[in-house]
């Protein structure tokens, strides 16, 4: 470093080449992290001629960034702050492999580490939880196994924890009620089990994504008010949609699509005063509570935007009310037992919405059991105009060359009157 007022700090980066100046020569300490990075590596698992098997260190990395020795697959950046400090150290889509230890890091003030898109393989060290000054924590696209520590809990400046695409095992500690700081949380895609813990604490999370587990029990009771995008879908989830939701203020998006989720769909959902995006699909759903109309909960007001609650068990008619969400443009309802005919709500919706309100763009009703007449307004529409599925119904003349009736033929008429004997 050239000042105590300059300190540089170094990033392991997929660089093909450097394109940039850097005047000052590398901290020792930098370098000495390297080395331990390095070295805590598998050798057998360093290819030859990769960007780490370069680090020879036997010239500065910096003083050589223009020349053939030492130059692969890093940054040196000048920053002011302290001199022994350290904020980045990222080794993402490097394309390196083996295990990773932290033992001997000592790095008090390391602020981000995103060790993403590699190969390294082992468990998570207990030791990251010494990096206390800690912001970021990528580990994401890794082989990373065993459960997760729950000393990462104690990490309360920790701002972002990625630990998504991995083969981790066991719960989610309940120690992530420690990360105080917490704005984003990436757990999706690995192997956790067990129950989802109350997160009620985190008063600043506002991403929670914690897909494609095997996630069991029910959806927790409290949730951080401040969330803004909760996304559980792919689990083992149980019960039904907590009241709970209805305090998040700042919900945007909700996906809890692929569970085991049953009873009724809360009417509050459909009036919620922020949220966009409702996926429920493929649960076990039976009903769908309707909104009343009060100045507490109006549906006139609903901002929801796309809403899917398709492959479900729902019966009785389709829901009028959701012909009335001035916002709604994508809605999916197919593959239920709803039955009835089709509103001329939902196909005025689509052809002529009128002022004010959105178009439905999607209507996806195939694959239960509407009947009758398909409304005018539906058979005046031109392929492309809108994407409308009705096909695999009970309805009287839906030919393949309506665009909407095709992908499946209409049920037999003895297989619609099995499951409604009125059906004219």
């Amino acid at each position: 470093m050239g000042t105590l007022s300059f300190s540089m700090s170094f990033s392991v980066l997929l660089l093909a080449t450097a394109s940039w100046l850097a005047e000052s020569k590398t901290y020792w300490g930098d370098i000495q992290v390297m080395k331990e990075l390095k070295n805590s590596l598998d050798p057998n698992s360093v290819s030859p001629g990769s960007c780490l098997s370069s680090w020879d260190f036997s010239v500065d990395p910096c003083d050589s960034l223009f020349s053939e020795k030492f130059t692969c697959g890093f940054r040196c950046d000048v920053s002011v702050s302290e001199l022994s400090r350290v904020t980045e150290l990222s080794l993402d889509q490097a394309g390196y492999s083996g295990s990773l230890s932290t033992t001997s890091w000592n790095l008090p003030y390391l602020e981000t580490a995103d060790l993403s898109n590699n190969f390294f393989s082992g468990s998570i060290p207990e030791s990251l939880s010494n990096l206390t000054r800690l912001i970021r924590l990528g580990l994401s696209r890794n082989s990373f196994s065993g459960e997760i520590p729950t000393s990462i809990g104690s990490l309360s400046s920790l701002e972002e924890l990625y630990l998504d695409y991995n083969n981790l095992e066991g719960t989610i500690p309940a120690s992530f009620n420690g990360l105080s700081s917490l704005k984003r949380l990436e757990i999706q895609s690995n192997k956790l089990t067990g129950e989802f813990p109350e997160l009620g604490s985190l008063k600043n999370l506002y991403f929670l994504d914690a897909s494609d587990n095997a996630i069991s029990g029910k959806l927790p009771a409290i949730l951080p008010t401040s969330l803004v995008q909760i996304s559980m879908r792919n689990n083992n989830l149980q019960g039904t949609v907590p009241e709970s939701l209805k305090l998040l203020s700042y919900l945007q998006v909700v996906d809890l699509s692929h569970n085991k989720l049953s009873g009724s769909v809360p009417s509050f959902v459909f009036s919620h005063p922020s949220l966009q995006q409702l996926t429920l699909s493929f649960n076990q759903f039976t009903s769908i509570q309707q909104p009343a109309p009060t100045n507490d909960n109006n549906i006139f007001s609903s901002q929801l935007i796309a809403v899917d609650i398709s492959n479900n068990e729902l019966q009785g008619m389709l829901p009028l009310f959701m012909a009335l969400m001035p916002k709604l443009s994508a809605l999916s309802l197919e593959n239920n037992k709803f039955t009835g005919m089709i509103p001329t709500e939902y196909a005025i919706r689509v052809a002529v919405p009128g002022p004010g309100i959105a178009p439905f763009q999607r209507l996806l009703l195939g694959g239960n059991y509407l009947f009758g007449a398909i409304p005018r307004s539906l058979l005046e529409l031109q392929p492309g105009s809108a994407n409308v599925r009705l096909a695999d119904n009970c309805l009287y003349r839906c030919p393949f060359s309506f665009f909407f009736c095709q992908g499946a033929r209409q049920k037999s008429l003895v297989e619609c009157n099995r499951f409604t004997p009125v059906i004219p």
